[in-house]
C-alpha cells in the first residue's frame, strides 16, 4: 500500500512536467492539492513516520468492536448494581472502571484518525460515531456516580428495567459493530439494529415517566428528598438509552451516505 501510494505522488510529479491540466486532474484524484510540492512534502512525511499507512480500515473497527464490548461489560455491571445490596459500592466502582477502559479506546479511534491517511468512511463520522458510543459509558459512570453520592442501595422495579433495557442496547450495539465492515451488504440487518434501539429508547421513556409518577406519588408529602434522589437516577438512566438512540441515528446517517 506505501509504495501505491508513493507511486501516485510520483506520478503527479512527473505529469506536472508533461501536461499541468492532466496532472491537477490526477491530483485531484489522489486527493493532492500541487502536485509537485505535494509530492515532496507527502514524502518526507511519511519518512518521518507520521503517517501510518498499516493502519487500514480494519483497524477502525476492531477499535469500535472493542469499545462496544467494553460498553456492554459495563451495562452489564450496572443493572448487577441496580438488584442492589452490599455490593453496590463496589460494582459502581467496576462501571467507572470499565469507563476508563473504554476511554483508552476512543483515545486510539482518534489518534488513529489523525495518523491514518486511508479511513472506512467520512473522518467526521468516525470521529461523531466514537463520541456517540463514549457517551453511552459515561453517561453509565455518572449513573453509578450519583448512586454513590447519595449512598443509594435499593432500587424502584422501573429502574431495574431500565436497566435491562440498557443491557439490550448494548448488546444490540455490539451486535452492530460489526456489520460496518461491510456497510452495503449489511444494510438490512443495520436498519433492524437502528429500529431495535428506537424502540428500546421509546419504552424507556415510558419507564422513566410512569416511574417518576409512581416515585412522587409515594414520597411527595413526606419524603420529598427520595423523590429527588430517585428522579436524579431516574433521569440518568433515561439518559443513558438515549446515548444509544444517538448512536443508532449515528449509524443511520453513515448508511446513508453510503448507499
Amino acid at each position: 500500500m506505501r509504495q501505491k501510494l508513493r507511486a501516485a505522488h510520483i506520478a503527479c510529479g512527473l505529469l506536472e512536467h508533461i501536461n499541468k491540466s492532466f496532472a491537477d486532474d490526477f491530483a485531484f484524484l489522489f486527493g493532492v492539492r500541487d502536485a509537485a510540492q505535494e509530492l515532496q512534502e507527502f514524502l518526507a512525511r511519511i519518512d518521518d513516520g507520521e503517517f501510518d499507512f498499516i493502519m487500514f480500515a480494519e483497524k477502525f473497527f476492531d477499535l469500535f468492536e472493542r469499545h462496544a464490548a467494553i460498553s456492554l461489560e459495563a451495562a452489564r455491571v450496572l443493572r448487577t448494581v441496580l438488584d442492589g445490596g452490599d455490593r453496590v459500592p463496589a460494582l459502581c466502582a467496576a462501571v467507572s472502571e470499565k469507563e476508563n477502559e473504554a476511554d483508552v479506546v476512543a483515545r486510539e479511534v482518534l489518534l488513529a484518525l489523525r495518523r491514518s491517511f486511508i479511513t472506512p468512511f467520512d473522518r467526521g463520522d468516525i470521529h461523531a460515531l466514537i463520541t456517540d458510543m463514549d457517551d453511552a459509558i459515561d453517561q453509565m459512570r455518572q449513573t453509578v456516580k450519583a448512586i454513590t453520592l447519595f449512598d443509594v442501595a435499593s432500587f424502584e422495579p422501573n429502574m431495574v428495567r431500565i436497566g435491562d433495557l440498557i443491557v439490550e442496547a448494548a448488546e444490540t450495539a455490539v451486535e452492530a459493530m460489526p456489520l460496518l465492515r461491510s456497510i452495503n451488504a449489511n444494510a438490512a440487518k443495520l436498519n433492524a439494529a437502528n429500529e431495535k434501539i428506537v424502540l428500546l429508547e421509546e419504552e424507556s421513556d415510558q419507564l422513566y415517566l410512569h416511574g417518576l409518577k409512581e416515585l412522587y406519588q409515594q414520597h411527595k408529602d413526606n419524603h420529598p428528598m427520595t423523590y429527588i434522589v430517585g428522579s436524579e437516577i431516574y433521569g440518568h438512566l433515561e439518559k443513558v438509552v438515549d446515548c444509544f438512540e444517538d448512536l443508532s441515528s449515528r449509524i443511520s446517517g453513515i448508511l446513508l451516505e453510503h448507499m
